[in-house]
């Protein structure tokens, strides 16, 4: 079985940072994407931003330059700088591991990490 485990959600001012961090563990031989989605009460979960194994990036629009997502493939990590924080922003950040395989025939698979809040209020 494979976890997601995030943190650095929290509550911060219009115009701060914060740092998302997410790490998998489990039973891993390979993970072709890690990034983040994030939704907000009756919306539906989207996109922010997303890095391949071989470094190929997919940022959402609404991230302009704003957010620097990295990826640490051999620690199965990734993490989220966000700046320029907007309350627009606020919303539950999820970390996704995507195509995942446990073994190098299996099923590809999806996981989720639990969420973490992300609050951007003054």
């Amino acid at each position: 079985q494979v976890q997601l485990v995030e943190s650095g959600g929290g509550l911060v001012q219009p115009g701060g940072s914060l740092r998302l961090s997410c790490a998998a563990s489990g039973t891993i031989f390979s993970i072709y994407a890690m990034g983040w989605y994030r939704q907000t009460p009756g919306q539906q979960r989207e996109l922010v931003a997303a890095i391949t194994s071989g470094g190929s990036t997919n940022f959402a629009d609404f991230v302009t330059g704003r957010y620097t997502t990295s990826r640490d493939n051999a620690k199965n990590t990734v993490s989220q700088q966000m700046n320029s924080l907007k309350p627009e922003d606020t919303a539950v950040y999820y970390c996704n591991a995507g195509r995942v395989r446990v073994w190098s025939g299996s099923p590809l698979r999806d996981y989720w990490g639990q969420g973490t809040q992300v609050t951007v209020s003054s």
